[in-house]
């Protein structure tokens, strides 16, 4: 279930048992989140593709096989070209016609006036970083419904503020978090358990629920780390999730596809992740956090400015919707600087990073 808008704060979820117990607990408050989540598009969340009318031709056979390709709910449906339709076996040119006209009646895809989408864009959820200036940085937190990048070297903070995330995605939302699950996956091997632990006692939640409702993986290959999208999709279809975390994002690429002769095919493939990426926050609502390394730059431009840059040129470029590069500081302090950002001033905050996770910098790290 999405984690999008403020609205959802009072949902009902259904338990798969009557001795089902809360997931999470924040101090005398619970939160409940469930493994059997019945997905309502009347509540504002995405609609189960078995929702779709039965009479135009479309069987419980045909179904399954779209589910099998990904296209869990209509609005998967209703938002891919036809020609991904055609790719699944068994969907003829007919039946992706009347698939795509009966999501297209599901699913709104007209204009709306610019008031109406504000109104939708003040109900969007921010979720806390743990440090006071960097939410104030972000205006809240990492915003949900969208894609943010976290670029720089290493040692720089991307993998702390992930399991950060991790963990506070299930605190209420009036602590800053979403009442949700996590997705993590993992490709450089560097998630840690034992940090999700540390970051949960500080806001005193349940160590073990928190561990329970983050699904992790690790990606072993560029094919692999996209098919484990396919399966992260059913999952939002069945349980409550607030963020979906990839780090990171291009490492498997730049060693699956190596030189020149490759670029064109890994680029093509970072595109199709990408924009696999950007369909899930359009479905389910839900924050997306990708770290991304950084390549020195050795031509002319080396000598002006800094010479990091990060991988995935301009592909990655324009599918993030906030980049976030992240610098070594002075001390334990880290820099955060807005790169890109549709709403965000270009600014820097200062955070830290500390055995409960990441809070704010020291003041004598500050200067």
């Amino acid at each position: 279930m999405p984690a999008k808008t403020k609205t959802r704060d009072s949902i009902a979820e259904k338990e798969t048992t009557a001795s089902a117990q809360p997931a999470t607990t924040v101090t005398d408050s619970s939160i409940q989140i469930n493994d059997s989540v019945s997905v309502d598009n009347d509540v504002g969340g995405p609609t189960p593709i078995n929702k779709l009318d039965k009479s135009c031709g479309i069987g419980n056979a045909d179904l399954k096989k779209l589910q099998e390709a990904g296209f869990c709910t209509v609005e998967s449906i209703a938002f891919a070209p036809r020609k991904s339709l055609l790719a699944v076996k068994g969907i003829s040119d007919a039946k992706a016609d009347k698939l795509a006209a009966e999501a297209a009646k599901l699913v709104p895809m007209g204009f709306t006036t610019a008031t109406e989408y504000h109104q939708k864009r003040s109900e969007i959820i921010q979720l806390t970083t743990g440090s006071k200036e960097l939410d104030k940085q972000l205006q809240g937190g990492f915003e949900t419904g969208s894609i943010t990048e976290l670029y720089g070297e290493y040692r720089c903070g991307k993998s702390q503020l992930c399991h950060q995330v991790a963990v506070t995605c299930q605190l209420p939302i009036d602590m800053g978090g979403g009442e949700g699950k996590a997705i993590y996956i993992d490709t450089e091997g560097t998630f840690r358990p034992e940090r999700l632990l540390a970051i949960a006692e500080r806001y005193g939640l349940s160590g073990q629920d928190v561990l329970d409702n983050i699904a992790y993986a690790r990606a072993y290959n560029t094919d692999h780390q996209i098919q484990l999208l396919y399966m992260a999709t059913a999952m939002m279809c069945e349980s409550r999730y607030a963020v979906l975390i990839v780090d990171s994002s291009t490492s498997l690429f730049r060693t699956d596809y190596s030189g020149r002769g490759e670029l064109a095919n890994r680029q093509m493939q970072l595109a199709k992740f990408m924009r696999m990426l950007l369909r899930i926050t359009d479905e389910f609502g839900v924050a997306v956090i990708l770290t991304n390394q950084v390549v020195a730059q050795v031509d002319g431009q080396a000598m002006y400015g800094d010479q990091k840059k990060p991988i995935g040129g301009n592909i990655m470029a324009h599918a993030s919707t906030t980049r976030l590069y992240l610098k070594k500081g002075k001390g334990d302090s880290r820099i955060c600087h807005v790169a890109d950002s549709p709403c965000l001033p270009e600014t820097d905050a200062v955070f830290a990073i500390g055995p409960e996770g990441i809070v704010d910098a020291a003041p004598k790290d500050l200067n």
